[in-house]
This record gives C-alpha cells, structure tokens and sequence, in this order.
C-alpha cells in the first residue's frame, strides 16, 4: 500500500499511525497537497490527503473511509474501534469532535496564510468552535480514570485526538493551552511517548 500526504497533516497521521498499529506494510509519499498536487491528481482528483492507494490499485481517499477499510481488513477483534452499539457511538462522537477540531485548525491556519485580507469574523468563528470543542473533550477525558479514552486500549478516537492536538498546539500556541485543558494535554502525551505516534510524526509546515 502507498500513504500519500505529509504527517503533519492530522488526518494523514491518524492514518499513518493506525497502519502502524496494525503492523500494515506499506509505502509513504509525502507529498503536499498545495506544493505537489500534480503528483496527486493521478491517484486523487480532489488533489487532497491522505489517499490510501491498495496493493491491486484501488485508491481510498478521506481518512474515515481509509480506517474503515483497514479495520475491516484486520477483523473486528483487532479493530481499534468497538465493532455495534453505545461504545461504538461514543468513541466515534470523539472522532468527530476530534477530526472537526482538526478541520476548524486547518482553516485558521490556510486563513491567516493563503488569504492577504484576513476576515476577523471568520478567525473568531473558528477559534471558538475549537476552544468549545476542547471544552467539550476536556470534560469527557478528565471524567475517565484509564490510560485511553474508553479503557485500557487505545481506539481511533484516541488517535484522531491526539493527532488534532498536535497539529493544533503547533499550528496555533497561543490558542491551545495545556493549563486551561490538562487532561487533553495528560492524554495527549501518554500518545505521544508511543512508539507509533514517535514514527509517525512531522513538524508543522504551513502552507505556500
């Protein structure tokens, strides 16, 4: 398999990170999405990241569907998520917050970069939508007493979380403060001392 997209993308590095979890073989090409779309386009007409491109030359694009893929491909005993029912609810609603803190992050920083014009309404949109969503997650993490989010083992929501912090801190420092959410900040570096997460892993570039 071939993982395109660099690793300081929070989506590519969840993905990057669950194959390593999984002991999947596969082949990274850091390519940017802004720099090298032209390398892209031919797998992903979206020009976007991650794209998953599979050992027969079927491409997944958009990290949820890659991760589908690859729990399905290791069995609902090994999927980093629980197969039905209320818990499988509850850590995919913190994938969601997760992947839309990501997302909101993601925005600021193209925002402040790719725009000379900047819109201060749209900054204080999204930096309240992610200040709220650490809010949020800081409550539901700092009421489990457990290495990971829903128990002993890691999940997917662990992964997408800790990911989205990683980009945020680096993204944004003066928006996402340890001391005002340290369970997240607790969390996020219990994944971070893994030796996945320290393989997969790439400072922030912003985009140009």
């Amino acid at each position: 398999m071939i993982l395109i997209g660099q690793y300081d993308s929070p989506f590519v590095r969840r993905v990057g990170v669950a194959l390593r979890l999984y002991e999947m073989e596969f082949e990274h090409r850091p390519w940017s999405s802004f720099g090298e779309g032209d390398k892209i386009a031919p797998f992903n007409p979206l020009r976007r990241v991650p794209t998953l491109v599979l050992f027969d030359g079927e491409v997944l694009i958009d990290s949820a569907a890659i991760l589908d893929f690859l729990d399905e491909e290791v069995g609902p005993s090994r999927a980093l998520l629980p197969e039905f029912g209320p818990a499988r609810r509850a850590a995919l609603k913190v994938c969601a917050l997760a992947t839309g803190l990501a997302d909101k992050a993601v925005a600021l920083v193209y925002e402040r970069v790719l725009h000379t014009q900047m819109s201060d309404r749209w900054l204080a949109r999204c930096r309240g939508q992610v200040e709220a969503v650490l809010d949020a997650l800081e409550v539901s993490r700092a009421a489990r007493n457990a290495p990971f989010w829903f128990g002993p083992d890691i999940s997917h929501a662990d992964i997408a979380f800790a990911c989205a912090w990683r980009f945020a801190a680096e993204a944004h420092p003066g928006v996402v403060d340890a001391a005002r959410w340290p369970a997240l900040a607790k969390a996020a570096a219990h994944c971070e001392a893994m030796p996945a997460f320290d393989e997969i892993k790439q400072g922030f570039i912003p985009p140009s």
